[in-house]
């Protein structure tokens, strides 16, 4: 196998930009775009007049290799353990299913058939964290971190909370940078939605506290990361992809900033590309579904600390 023959499922928001990826990228072949949606349909068909598109991902499983779920999160389960049932490798959008459960049940499938199942975490494709080796003073010695991620709304993703929505990416990021915390306690308001539009998290890991702030009805969008400890300070903007950092700050001398921008980067193609690299090459995922399972794993946690007003530890 030369290329990965894929299809690309959802044409959405986010769907249609992964349909984009897919056509474009060398290592793949796209081979139908599905969408049951009339004017979605429409819209594929305009931009794609070469490519197959279908309402059912069933019309094109004998044709294609692996997919690309885009779904909104309420589909991902059924439509994931469809195709990996039918031997297909996986790219599943976050969350990958609703209830850590599912997403568990996913991973024993996977497995049985011998397929890949790749999680899309994309804030982990930052340049940035690349270069933690220059800075694992600060970050392995680091007490307090904080991570924002705030944005006016949208109008999208209303069909999940601002934890699912975007706080599963700080969460992730955390257990990345930290890996998992012993517990979480978590505040929140609901203000446009029925579920909560604005939350903050604290996660605890005894000697370290993270604080995650998420918000999807800010008045500005921010997104940034700041670890803080007694051998400097980094702070990342994820935003505009710069970053500052202080060293060997010492009382009495004025503290010495310095500042750097890194490379800015196409999260998506980059996420498409090493998956299909996986299965062309037969190695380890980029995000495993062991990654997303601990994500869940934490949007469960932050949100029995919401509904129950409670700090809730973690095993």
């Amino acid at each position: 196998m030369s290329k990965v023959k894929v299809a690309s499922i959802g044409y959405g928001h986010l769907g249609q930009w992964h349909a984009q990826k897919a056509y474009n990228l060398d290592n793949c072949e796209l081979i139908a775009i599905v969408e049951p949606f009339a004017a979605n349909q429409e819209k594929a068909n305009e931009k794609y007049p070469d490519i197959k598109v279908v309402s059912d991902i069933k019309e094109v499983i004998g044709e294609i290799d692996a997919a690309v779920i885009a779904t909104p999160t309420s589909f991902h389960f059924e439509i994931a353990k469809f195709l990996l049932q039918e031997g297909k490798h996986v790219f599943c959008e976050k969350p990958v299913t609703v209830t850590v459960e599912e997403a568990k049940d996913l991973k024993i499938i996977a497995s049985e058939k011998g397929v890949k199942l790749q999680v899309g975490h994309s804030e982990r494709c930052h340049q940035v964290w690349e270069r933690l080796e220059e800075f694992k003073d600060i970050t392995a010695n680091s007490s307090v971190a904080t991570i924002v991620r705030n944005s006016p709304f949208k109008g999208r993703a209303a069909d999940v909370g601002v934890v699912e929505d975007l706080m599963i990416h700080d969460l992730d990021l955390a257990l990345m940078l930290f890996g998992k915390p012993k517990s979480i306690r978590a505040y929140g308001m609901k203000v446009l939605t029925d579920k909560f539009d604005h939350v903050k998290a604290l996660l605890s890991y005894g000697d370290r506290l993270v604080t995650i702030e998420n918000s999807r009805n800010d008045v500005k969008t921010e997104r940034s990361v700041q670890i803080n400890s007694a051998k400097g300070i980094l702070r990342v903007d994820l935003l505009n992809n710069k970053a500052s950092y202080s060293t060997d700050i010492k009382a009495g001398e004025e503290q010495v900033i310095n500042e750097f921008d890194y490379e800015k980067r196409d999260h998506l193609l980059i996420e498409q590309e090493r998956f299909y690299n996986s299965i062309l090459n037969n190695t380890k995922e980029f995000v495993t579904i062991d990654d997303g399972i601990a994500a869940m794993e934490l949007i469960a946690a932050v949100n029995e600390s919401l509904e129950k007003n409670i700090e809730v530890e973690l095993n």
